[in-house]
């Protein structure tokens, strides 16, 4: 039902900050910087404010998923507090955490895979898991994104190693239950539960975690109105799929909108669109 995960949408409260780790830090190159101010600036016959630290959102590239990073001036507004996982090779994986040592990052083991945790300046939880494992085969992680998003070579220790998508997210639920049955009738399949901690995994176009109130590796925490994206060829299948939904949807550009039990907003639409 459910083809591809579109948009990651986090609420910051600083963009100029957020920018600096997630270009500097993190070698992600912006798609695109929206200035909402140009639009009535364009009403009113006057010539809008395009200065730096004006934009009031940007959008990054990561594989086949856009991470939008957004002032809250709008909505859906994104994420707040949200723990969410990028993608890396295992060779990668050793690049990072030297590239990110000045920030203490938490080191955790899940056996095939290791994860490191840190924090970006809203307060995102920020995982990069090295779990790309079909990036390793394909030989793709010889080069990397370089800080101010330069193609740097592998021998370059000055360069950011390569993300190559989005593989999880952590939504904070009230009701475990409720929320795990609207997902798998999106078509996500469950592939882990809590047993200490009231949480559960399932699988789809993103790994989705489902947290009541908690705090997990790292004191990563659930987010809060994350707004999510995902592509399906027949959006009202989608819709229909979930239903009831507590507002929605509502026609967007390509598909419909929607908010869930929690406050997450998430938009069906079709590929390409």
């Amino acid at each position: 039902m459910l083809t591809g995960f579109g948009r990651l949408g986090l609420e910051v409260k600083d963009l100029g900050s957020a920018r600096a780790f997630y270009e500097d830090r993190l070698g992600l190159v912006p798609e695109q910087v929206v200035n909402p101010p140009a639009v009535e600036a364009a009403r009113e016959g006057e010539r809008a404010d395009t200065s730096p630290g004006s934009e009031s959102a940007v959008s990054y590239a990561v594989g086949e998923t856009a991470l939008v990073l957004r002032r809250p001036t709008d909505r859906p507004r994104g994420g707040v507090h949200t723990h969410y996982a990028f993608a890396t090779t295992p060779t990668a994986y050793a690049g990072w955490l030297r590239c990110l040592a000045d920030l203490d990052p938490v080191e955790f083991s899940f056996g095939a895979t290791d994860s490191l945790y840190v924090y970006d300046p809203a307060g995102h939880c920020v995982e990069i898991g090295s779990v790309d494992r079909k990036g390793a085969e394909s030989g793709s992680e010889s080069t990397g994104v370089g800080r101010g998003g330069d193609t740097a070579d592998a021998d370059d220790t000055d360069a950011a190693p390569p993300l190559s998508g989005v593989f999880e997210v952590v939504l904070e639920v009230t009701d475990l239950a409720a929320a795990e049955d609207r997902y798998r009738r999106l078509g996500f399949e469950v592939v882990d539960r809590g047993d200490a901690r009231r949480r559960v995994r399932l699988s789809g176009p993103v790994d989705l975690e489902l947290w009541e109130p908690q705090l997990g590796i790292a004191d990563g925490r659930g987010g809060l109105h994350v707004d999510l994206a995902f592509e399906t060829p027949n959006p009202d299948a989608a819709v229909e799929a979930g239903a009831p939904w507590p507002r929605g949807p509502n026609p967007v550009d390509g598909g419909l909108r929607v908010v869930d039990g929690d406050g997450h907003v998430l938009t069906f639409h079709r590929p390409g669109e």
